[in-house]
């Protein structure tokens, strides 16, 4: 079973693989000239733990029983998702360039029913983590070892299907289900704190039951550590990681726009993008 699964952690390093997810990001993003980049950009680091230390998949087969399910319930962060199915060789970087054109495998927002490794469609927010929940029950019921990760964001907080999965995930002790919420602080009406507060986020989580760490989604060896400590924890109760993460990681004249939830880049800005996460990987 081994052989089976994908678990690469130092060749290359998961630093590289969280660049080249960044920059197959900006590549589609150039195609379309606008879009969720600043998204994908400050969740490559999680994705890149994701797929290249923590999950079991066979690339060359999306739809293997045993793998572990990879659930993108904030649809709209479909571009970053892509990016790191490209760099895991579960889509062929040639699709990159049909990034959001008709009749292309890879949609602006994600659907199941298109791309290979795509778990679910997200277009309708507050969604996954329910769905995890089912999942999570049924491999269960299969006896299955598999786990079911879950990307959703802070926005997504505002909705209440979303706490009614985290209390049924804590009902029923999931511990097969780990979550992610990514915690940049931006939703399309403004800072998500402001138009819905959640705080005190990780004591709500631990009163539902789940066993909680929160870190800096953009450090590389915080995140392993606490995905390691997610797949580790002894007791039975569903697991949650709370990644605070800037938008626009990697290209600071996008980390400094003021509104960034869906942006236009002119022309000549992607290439200057592309520099940019260049001379920072080489910093």
């Amino acid at each position: 079973m081994e052989t089976a699964t994908k678990t690469l952690t130092n060749t290359p390093k998961l630093a590289d693989r969280a660049y080249n997810i960044r920059r197959n990001a900006l590549r589609m993003g150039e195609v379309q000239g606008q879009g969720y980049i600043a998204q994908a950009l400050d969740i490559s680091d999680v994705l890149a733990v994701a797929y290249f230390h923590a999950m079991r998949y066979r690339p060359e087969d999306p739809s293997w029983e045993e793998r572990d399910r990879f659930l993108l319930s904030n649809g709209h962060y479909a571009i970053a998702l892509y990016a790191a199915l490209i760099e895991a060789g579960i889509v062929p970087e040639e699709e990159l360039e049909t990034y959001g054109s008709d009749e292309s495998r890879l949609p602006m927002s994600g659907m199941a029913s298109y791309t290979p490794g795509m778990e679910m469609s997200g277009g309708s927010l507050g969604l996954g983590l329910g769905i995890a929940v089912g999942m999570g029950l049924g491999l269960k019921r299969k006896k299955s070892e598999a786990r079911v990760y879950t990307l959703f964001s802070d926005g997504e907080l505002d909705e209440g299907s979303v706490w009614e999965a985290i209390q049924s995930a804590g009902h029923y002790k999931l511990d097969n289900v780990i979550g992610i919420v990514d915690v940049n602080n931006q939703q399309a009406d403004g800072p998500s704190t402001q138009v819905m507060a959640f705080e005190p986020l990780v004591d709500k989580l631990q009163a539902f039951g789940w066993f909680v760490q929160r870190v800096n989604g953009n450090d590389l060896d915080a995140v392993v550590a606490a995905f390691d400590a997610a797949k580790s924890h002894p007791e039975p109760k569903p697991r949650m990681i709370v990644a605070d993460t800037l938008m626009g990681k990697g290209v600071p004249f996008l980390e400094q726009r003021e509104k960034s939830h869906f942006i236009r880049v002119e022309p000549h800005e992607w290439q200057l993008a592309l520099a940019a996460l260049e001379a920072g990987r080489q910093a």
